[in-house]
């Protein structure tokens, strides 16, 4: 088995730990649930890793490209048009925010363009809020559980299953993807931008197929998203889930698909277990709520500082 194989399999080993210690414990539903959000960021980490680790490329505003995905999902549902083949519609609109949200790579490069994707963020999550009449703004949006002909995912352990096979799929697909000429030209322009042209890498049209990809991955994300936790909201998708995703795919690796499971697995499973961890700690002050967000910096500023390479990176 190869390095990044038994990456790949120590971070769903983990993710499996958590599910089966959901079977151990009080709340197995809750678990369960986690374990479900953990592959669901997973796969949105996925086009980040595309985006960044591979493209080179300064995304900001990712989060805008996953509320996409579960926006035209949910509306698309609430029509009529079953979930199964709405799936591939919801990636194809995170492609297309993608895809625009790349245009200012033509004119504009590193910091520069990492904050019109900062804008794109703040555009997309305006236009949900004021667009009352198709998304009802602040007031939210029921979501249906996702359904296949007669059977529902409605049970934690049914969309845990649902999710791990999309991801199993997503996970295929990148790799081939990587493999391709297109992954190799991604990688050439992350390294040198100039010598990649020489070559006669087109940077415009590659980053721009970077962005589509990674919004594709995003949008199939945030449509599992949005069946899940069966509501969604503009606040749900501001700048903080935005700026989560890029701390995961860094704090997982970058350069590494089992990054984005790595990542997933800190950013929400972590949290959870330091809060049950804070409830055991005596005295009220160890207690306190801004323990709980202390320890969580100490632990990333810790996973940084020994992993820089990130949690699946290699020695």
């Amino acid at each position: 088995m190869s390095a990044a194989a038994r990456r790949a399999a120590l971070a769903a080993a983990a993710v499996l730990a958590l599910a089966v210690f959901g079977y151990a414990s009080a709340s197995p539903d809750y678990a369960l649930g986690q374990a479900t959000l953990v592959i669901t960021y997973a796969i949105a980490g996925l086009g980040l890793v595309i985006v960044v680790g591979h493209g080179g490329q300064i995304a900001l505003g990712h989060g805008a490209l996953v509320a996409l995905g579960a926006y035209t999902q949910a509306l698309l549902v609430a029509r009529g048009l079953p979930p199964l083949l709405a799936l591939p519609l919801a990636m194809a609109a995170g492609g297309a925010g993608g895809a625009l949200a790349s245009l200012p790579a033509r004119r504009l490069g590193g910091l520069y363009f990492g904050i019109s994707t900062l804008a794109f963020a703040l555009l997309v999550e305006e236009a949900l809020v004021r667009w009352e009449s198709l998304t009802r703004g602040s007031a939210g949006l029921g979501v249906a559980a996702f359904s296949v002909g007669g059977w529902s995912a409605t049970a934690p352990a049914a969309q845990l299953g649902v999710s791990a096979v999309l991801l199993a799929l997503a996970w295929a697909g990148c790799r081939r993807l990587l493999a391709s000429r297109i992954g190799r030209a991604w990688r050439a322009l992350r390294e040198d931008e100039m010598a990649a042209q020489a070559c006669g890498i087109a940077a415009g049209p590659s980053i721009a197929l970077a962005f589509t990809a990674g919004g594709a991955l995003a949008g199939l994300g945030g449509a599992l998203y949005a069946h899940w936790i069966g509501y969604l909201s503009p606040e749900q998708f501001g700048l903080r889930f935005s700026f989560e995703l890029l701390m995961l795919v860094f704090i997982g690796g970058a350069r590494r698909l089992a990054g984005a499971l790595w990542g997933a697995l800190v950013i929400v499973a972590l949290p959870q277990l330091i809060a049950l961890a804070r409830d055991a700690l005596p005295g009220d002050t160890l207690r306190s709520a801004g323990v709980e967000t202390l320890l969580f910096g100490a632990l990333i500023v810790a996973a940084v500082l020994l992993r820089p390479q990130g949690l699946a990176g290699g020695r």
